[in-house]
């Protein structure tokens, strides 16, 4: 799976940030479907060319935020919006700036 995210390095915007706003554009559009398994963290930092570390970041708010969640060894997957704490592309970049 090839996502669509884009890394601006002079962004005054960490890293970070960046992969956590556009992610949550890509799962509240429709484009990242209810179910739909993410990249690992590995995958996803090789192909953006970051450090791992900076994906993990990203994926570890979505979950905290109840966009994402963890399957163990599976991977992670975006979750039904019924069962999300914040359901709107506003609340995941609200929460976003809060940290």
């Amino acid at each position: 799976m090839t996502l669509k995210i884009k890394i601006n390095r002079k962004s005054v915007d960490s890293m970070t940030r960046q992969i956590t706003d556009q992610l949550g554009s890509l799962i509240s559009s429709g484009a990242l479907a209810i179910g739909s398994l993410l990249p690992s963290e590995r995958t996803l930092a090789n192909s953006l060319g970051v450090a791992r570390n900076v994906v993990r970041g990203s994926y570890e708010y979505l979950e905290k935020a109840g966009v994402i969640q963890r399957e163990g060894r599976k991977g992670r997957r975006v979750r039904s919006k019924t069962s999300r704490k914040t359901t709107s592309r506003k609340g995941v970049k609200k929460a976003a700036k809060k940290r």
